[in-house]
């Protein structure tokens, strides 16, 4: 596309990242793999590559599970009669991994498709020599 072509708007971006499409054209997929971010988009061609999601997916994702799961134990302690240790660990641990596999993928295409809305792309890493000296 060219650069003078109008872009789609925020939250269009974020819910097409968030589906893990491209936030450019809405068809592409943005991973090869359950989070493998593609270099480019196999239908529109846009560069995905400068768009690194780095560990603010894992952050989100480990805040969101987090309010989700921490009120439920505490609320199922105050209320559920001292339940044992293995109830809880039965409960919540499957609990909480299963909500961190589906919102990780989703939350890491938002936060692509968000650097890309707002043109933030990663610095290109210098071609120099590293001088300790200097």
């Amino acid at each position: 596309m060219p650069m003078n072509e109008e872009r789609p708007d925020f939250w269009t971006c974020i819910w097409r990242g968030w589906r893990g499409k491209c936030p450019r054209c809405g068809e592409g997929t943005l991973f090869s793999s359950f989070l493998k971010m593609r270099s480019h988009c196999p239908v529109c061609d846009l560069g995905l590559e400068p768009y690194r999601a780095d560990d603010a997916p894992a952050y989100f994702t480990i805040f969101i599970v987090g309010h989700i799961v921490v009120p439920m134990v505490l609320a199922f302690e105050k209320y559920g009669s001292e339940p044992p240790l293995w109830l809880h660990a039965a409960l919540w641990l499957p609990l909480s991994v299963g909500l961190a596999l589906f919102l990780l993928p989703r939350i890491k295409g938002a936060v692509i498709a968000l650097l890309w809305a707002h043109r933030i792309a990663a610095p290109k890493p210098s071609t120099g020599s590293f001088d300790p000296s200097a």
